[in-house]
């Protein structure tokens, strides 16, 4: 046994506590009316979160919100039953809502007509600070010295009644934020880092819904291992009959037909309905539920004309791959190696990760196609039109530009 075996181990932390014990769920007209009374008498920002059932339903619609400030306690709020929340959402419209990671939280709270018009995000606010763990357990357990008790965030909450070990966990997500903000606000204002976080936190509430996606079947798990147009018409096919059907159930859609069921039919290229249903994948009770469905997804994939297959690879409005620019563009490898290089650079001097500092994406186009005129007005322009924010612009444009400028040119080819 060495030394290290025998050395104590760390005092364990104290666990967060719940300061007035459990809410009771708030699910009718009545509860909520004194909930936003609550909240709207309470002091200084508001805590919030938001839980959904990924894996369980269709989308990611909020099946519970929570909500704490200072002077209020803790409101568990059930939006399913409680249609209108114009109410909750007038009384804290003004107020800053603190969320862990608000970009997930932002457009399930919309849809059910909640939205702030000012947010501290812990999360990023703790990237920032370049702390090593950023998730909301570890970050209490750093800046507050207690430990977070986590392990229903999987959990199905369109449950109902919801457990009450489950109502605790939610409580005590939102019952910590208000503390940690307080603490990394601090931290922001003493690295000089605090108007770079407002514009972070300006910018994910002001970002946009994200556009539907260009033929989002292509996002099934394991399809990069296919190979062949016909089967990316079978995925595409079976994808989007299990679509329909998960809308129509409110079901998640790997709960109806698994990605690898999926893959597995792409594979097997199957001749018709039954080698598609002899497929191990598809003779387990919930694939073959919908054996009609899926039968019918595969004759019209097998159908399709050769000229109308999908293609196997979509275009891309972007430079090509970085591992295959030092063949087809050797300078703008070169340029995007120094880019690099300087970027990581200035990460170590700020304490910040690169791509919180300035997108990869970004610095691969500008690489890829810089200004024609390399100074620092014309990095700053195509840096903007990138979408890049002007506090980042401020830090990076000097060292881009300078390794943009110094990259040699690639060595002359001998000649035979």
């Amino acid at each position: 046994m060495t030394e290290q075996d025998d050395a104590p181990e760390p005092p364990a932390l104290p666990a967060v506590e719940l300061r007035d014990g459990v809410p009771p769920l708030t699910d009718t007209p009545d509860a909520l009316a004194r909930a936003v009374d609550a909240l709207a008498s309470g002091a200084g920002p508001v805590a919030v979160d938001a839980e959904r059932a990924s894996g369980f339903r269709y989308g990611q619609r909020a099946y519970l919100v929570q909500f704490h400030r200072h002077g209020s306690g803790t409101w568990l709020i059930d939006p399913i039953p409680l249609r209108d929340l114009s109410a909750l959402q007038a009384a804290l419209v003004d107020v800053e809502w603190v969320l862990h990671a608000a970009s997930q939280d932002l457009p399930c709270l919309r849809d059910i007509g909640l939205e702030p018009r000012r947010i501290f995000d812990t999360e990023l606010a703790a990237r920032m600070l370049g702390r090593d763990r950023v998730g909301l357990g570890p970050l209490v357990e750093a800046e507050l010295g207690l430990y977070l008790a986590k392990g229903h965030g999987a959990a199905d909450w369109s449950t109902r009644p919801l457990p009450e070990s489950w109502l605790r966990y939610a409580a005590l997500d939102v019952e910590v934020l208000l503390e940690l903000r307080d603490l990394l606000a601090a931290d922001l204002v003493a690295t000089g880092k605090a108007p770079w976080a407002e514009e972070e936190f300006a910018a994910v509430l002001a970002a946009p819904a994200a556009a539907p996606r260009t033929d989002p079947w292509r996002r099934t798990s394991g399809m990069h291992k296919l190979r062949g147009r016909r089967s990316l018409a079978i995925v595409r096919s079976l994808w989007e009959a299990r679509d329909v059907v998960a809308r129509e159930r409110d079901i998640s859609p790997g709960r109806i037909l698994p990605d690898a069921a999926i893959v597995a039919a792409a594979t097997a290229l199957p001749s018709g309905c039954e080698a598609l249903l002899a497929l191990p994948e598809f003779t387990k009770p919930g694939a073959k539920r919908y054996a009609r469905r899926w039968c019918t997804a595969l004759t019209e994939a097998l159908a399709v004309p050769d000229a109308q297959l999908p293609p196997q690879t979509l275009p891309g409005d972007g430079p090509p791959p970085p591992r295959l620019w030092a063949d087809r563009d050797p300078e703008a490898a070169a340029r995007l190696v120094a880019a690099r290089a300087a970027l990581a650079d200035l990460a170590e001097r700020v304490s910040m990760p690169v791509e919180n500092i300035v997108s990869p994406d970004a610095v691969r186009r500008l690489a890829w196609r810089p200004p024609a005129v390399l100074e620092a007005q014309q990095v700053d322009d195509a840096l903007a039109s990138l979408g890049v924010r002007a506090w980042q612009r401020h830090l990076v444009v000097d060292p881009l530009l300078e390794a943009l400028q110094a990259t040699p040119a690639p060595p002359a080819e001998t000649p035979a």
